[in-house]
């Protein structure tokens, strides 16, 4: 169980903190249903030097769909230490876990669950 709420400001209000926590490595954000909207705001503190020791990443059950994917996707391409990251459970349509991919390059792409 979490208290950050069911919707996307209080992913917002998390991901201002997370930008404090540099040494981050293990995430799990499962079931809080931020949905798109918190995966933007998620994906804009977590990229680049924000996340340099992230390696695990659970975003499941969490009402992601192709648009918040898409968005996350250019943040995972500049998270080097990311192994294993879990969208499942999500509205992600084989579209937008295509083109989410297109934007990792295969020496960092992380194990997708």
């Amino acid at each position: 169980c979490n208290d950050i709420g069911d919707d996307w400001e209080g992913a917002v209000r998390l991901a201002g903190v997370l930008g404090e926590c540099k040494a981050l490595a293990h995430l799990d954000l499962s079931v809080t249903y931020f949905g798109d909207m918190g995966a933007v705001g998620l994906a804009g503190v977590l990229g680049g030097s924000q996340c340099k020791a992230l390696a695990h990443l659970n975003l499941s059950s969490t009402e992601i769909g192709d648009p918040g994917v898409c968005c996350l996707a250019g943040m995972l391409g500049e998270c080097k230490a990311l192994a294993h990251l879990n969208l499942s459970k999500n509205g992600i349509l084989a579209e937008g876990a295509g083109l989410s991919l297109i934007h990792i390059s295969e020496p960092t792409r992380p194990r997708l669950i």
